[in-house]
């Protein structure tokens, strides 16, 4: 490991960790318009489009899709596929997230993620700025990583779970093979709406 690794590290996590986060905020800071796909399509067109070289499973839903998206990808790899998976929140490290066959990133492996993603969500930053609107957040940055990881590994099928409602998620660019819905509930009303159907 290089003698600077650990700090290259802390500045990717510190990067990550200065976006605007929906899992950790009690009250959203933005309006309803800063939930929107057009800037997750955004990112991932000035990235060269990772999620069209996968084939992708897209497990939505508020109770049980963890659980319902772990195991798929673990079926799937055990069945001999090359399947990563894409899940959240992380319980100790953010890397845990983003899995391959099982293993996690490692920290080098999201380093190299965050660090090409830095100067694109940068760009965009001074773009949304000039909007009055924000750049990509915390959710869409790690969704975005994962499919990088995914696509520049080759995989046989990608898993991604929701992370927070589902027809504006930003896991919601994808064209899934495979789409599934567990049960529905209410769930982060304050940003997601009091109804179900919103």
């Amino acid at each position: 490991m290089p003698p600077n690794w650990t700090a290259a590290y802390q500045r990717a996590l510190d990067f990550l960790y200065s976006r605007i986060n929906y899992e950790r905020v009690v009250e959203t800071p933005y309006s309803r318009r800063e939930y929107r796909l057009a800037r997750m399509r955004e990112l991932l067109a000035r990235l060269d489009q990772p999620q069209d070289a996968l084939r992708i499973v897209h497990v939505a839903g508020t109770k049980g899709k963890g659980s319902t998206a772990a195991m798929i990808a673990a079926i799937l790899s055990a069945a001999g596929y090359r399947a990563g998976l894409f899940s959240s929140p992380h319980l100790n490290r953010v890397e845990e997230r983003v899995s391959v066959c099982g293993e996690n990133c490692t920290e080098e492996q999201f380093t190299a993620l965050i660090e090409r993603l830095r100067p694109v969500v940068e760009s965009m930053d001074r773009a949304a700025a000039a909007r009055e609107a924000i750049g990509p957040t915390y959710f869409e940055i790690t969704t975005a990583a994962a499919l990088i990881h995914f696509a520049a590994n080759k995989l046989d099928a990608a898993v991604l779970e929701v992370g927070m409602g589902g027809r504006l998620d930003s896991t919601n660019v994808c064209l899934p093979v495979v789409s599934v819905i567990t049960s529905i509930s209410f769930d982060h009303m304050k940003q997601l709406g009091n109804t179900l159907a919103a």
